[in-house]
C-alpha cells in the first residue's frame, strides 16, 4: 500500500526557515518521481518543485532560490528545505509521486499518490 506522510511545518516569521519531510512507504522514492505541492485557502493548487528519480529538479518561479527539494533514497523520503520564507508563502502543503522515473512536472494531474499535507504559516 502506498503511503505518503508529511511532516515538518508549523509557524514562522517572515525571512525564517522550515524543513519539510515526506516519508514514503510501499513503494521507492530511488524509482519514482516526486513533487512538492501548496494550496491556500481559497487558491488552486500550486507546483512548487519537482525531482525525478535521477535527482534533476524543477522550481516554481515563486520559490526559486529559495527553496530546495532534495531526497534521501536510504530513508525513503523527499524532502523541501524552505528558506527566506514570505507570508505568501502560507499554505498547506503536500507530497506527491508519480511511478516514473524521468518524470518532471508541476502539474498536479500528473502525480497519482498524494500525503494528507502538512500546514506551514508564516507571519510577517
Amino acid at each position: 500500500q502506498v503511503q505518503l506522510v508529511e511532516s515538518g511545518g508549523g509557524s514562522v516569521q517572515a525571512g525564517g526557515s522550515l524543513r519539510l519531510s515526506c516519508a514514503a512507504s510501499g513503494f521507492s522514492v530511488s524509482s519514482n518521481s516526486l513533487a512538492w505541492f501548496r494550496q491556500a485557502p481559497t487558491k488552486e493548487r500550486e507546483g512548487v518543485a519537482s525531482i525525478t528519480s535521477y535527482g534533476s529538479t524543477i522550481y516554481a518561479d515563486s520559490v526559486k532560490g529559495r527553496f530546495t527539494i532534495s531526497k534521501d533514497d536510504a530513508k525513503n523520503t523527499l524532502y523541501l528545505q524552505m528558506n527566506s520564507l514570505k507570508p505568501e508563502d502560507t499554505a498547506m502543503y503536500y507530497c506527491a509521486a508519480r511511478r516514473q522515473r524521468l518524470w518532471i512536472s508541476l502539474e498536479s494531474n500528473d502525480y497519482n499518490d498524494w500525503g494528507q499535507g502538512t500546514q506551514v504559516t508564516v507571519s510577517s
